[in-house]
């Protein structure tokens, strides 16, 4: 339990676990919210990362002489950009995940149907699998090079 509160807190900055009161249906109105807040934290601050992407690139956009100078600067926006090209697609995730929410079809497996559990949630908010499904789903992958 102790790691996946860890990778949440790595992922979020200001990160609370959720404390399951006694008694409690899994993905009540609480849990749902807790998750809600979660996903909208980690987008905007996605979001943010990005604009400040854009403004470091057009400040430091320089005409260097040196080639060497140049293609050092070329490179680092390469990596940025690929970095923002991933988290723009994590966006994407994010907000088919709080879709999902919105439609109280959150925390349960897509192929299995089971739940998926808080602290995997926590850990991975955009989860749609169970445990036994994502390792199923991770194995066949290995095999068949997919």
């Amino acid at each position: 339990m102790a790691n996946t509160q860890e990778k949440a807190r790595e992922r979020f900055s200001n990160f609370t676990p959720y404390e399951i009161k006694k008694g409690e249906e899994y993905m009540s109105r609480e849990m749902l919210l807790h998750f809600r807040g979660l996903l909208m934290d980690w987008r905007q601050e996605l979001m943010e990362e990005v604009d400040r992407t854009m403004h470091h690139m057009q400040e430091d956009a320089a005409n260097y002489a040196d080639p060497s100078d140049r293609a050092t600067q070329e490179e680092e926006f390469s990596l940025e950009l690929r970095t923002r090209d991933r988290e723009r697609k994590l966006i994407k995730k994010i907000d088919k995940t709080i879709d999902r929410i919105d439609k109280d079809d959150y925390g349960f497996c897509d192929q299995c149907g089971v739940e998926i559990g808080i602290r995997r949630l926590e850990a991975r908010p955009t989860a749609t699998l169970c445990i036994d499904c994502k390792t199923l789903a991770e194995i066949r992958e290995r095999q068949t090079g997919i």
